[in-house]
């Protein structure tokens, strides 16, 4: 019997329709767990400076994926590989063409090509950088040096042998995949007794440079000093030959006059003095 509203048949299928409800939903949950599995297990990330390499079953699909979030079928895997600029630094000691042992410390700027990174994945793997950069790197710093003689190396050619390394690494990566950005001959190191003897022949040469310049500059004082007692030989010649005896007096008597007029002057003395000219007396 029913009491306060109460309705134990009603109650009874109100709790039936929950267990069915709940039954159906247990029925789907392994179905609703595999599909979002499955999402997570699609989205394929790939970070900013890289790109994914997809693989499917153990082969290499030529699909490659730039940077951000894709949605890719879940057997797929994705294969991450930077093509930011990188740099390999190199210190090599090898024979220079007269049998030298020289050292070069290099440095040597490079990238992945993205076009090709299914490719350098496929054909190479994701260790590049030790499987191909490094032994191609040595094998051209050894090329480069093997045609120049040490002291070459160490004075004016370390721009033609970086771009001979240059050159030749640009061609033999390229075909690998692999884009060369720059190379750097940061340094080069000869056998000490060696490099004594060119530190020592650039300081002659430099000695030898000064010394020249003091010479010259000497050669150009001593010909100018020349030229100014030339200039002063010719003036004087040029004077002597235009100043008579008779100009002479003359400007004597003239000095003379002003004298005279001079309240200075007291007493003038006509024809007394050298060559005629007037003597003065008592000038203050």
């Amino acid at each position: 019997m029913a009491r306060f509203g109460y309705d134990p048949e009603s109650r009874e299928i109100y709790i039936k329709k929950m267990q069915a409800k709940v039954a159906r939903l247990a029925r789907w949950l392994p179905v609703w767990i595999v599909v979002v599995i499955a999402l997570v297990l699609s989205l394929a990330y790939v970070p900013a400076g890289h790109v994914g390499v997809l693989v499917q079953f153990g082969r290499v699909t030529d699909r490659v994926l730039p940077e951000g979030t894709h949605l890719v079928w879940p057997w797929l895997s994705n294969n991450r590989l930077s093509v930011r600029t990188m740099e390999l630094k190199e210190k090599a000691s090898v024979p220079s063409n007269e049998g030298l042992i020289v050292t070069l410390d290099t440095s040597l700027l490079f990238r992945l090509n993205s076009e090709k990174a299914a490719d350098v994945f496929r054909q190479i793997g994701p260790n590049y950088l030790q499987v191909v950069v490094e032994p191609m790197l040595r094998a051209a710093i050894r090329s480069a040096t093997g045609t120049h003689n040490a002291i070459a190396l160490y004075t004016g050619e370390r721009e033609k042998i970086a771009k001979q390394i240059a050159d030749e690494l640009r061609v033999d990566l390229g075909k690998r995949g692999i884009q060369l950005e720059n190379i750097l001959l940061r340094d080069v190191q000869l056998p000490p007794l060696l490099a004594r003897a060119i530190e020592a022949k650039q300081q002659a040469e430099q000695d030898a440079l000064r010394m020249s310049f003091i010479l010259q500059k000497e050669k150009q004082e001593a010909e100018r000093k020349r030229i100014e007692a030339a200039g002063i030989r010719d003036f004087q010649q040029i004077v002597a030959q235009g100043i008579s005896q008779q100009l002479l007096t003359w400007k004597g008597i003239e000095a003379t006059e002003k004298l005279a007029q001079s309240p200075n002057a007291k007493v003038v003395v006509i024809g007394s003095g050298k060559g005629g000219l007037p003597i003065i007396l008592g000038a203050q």
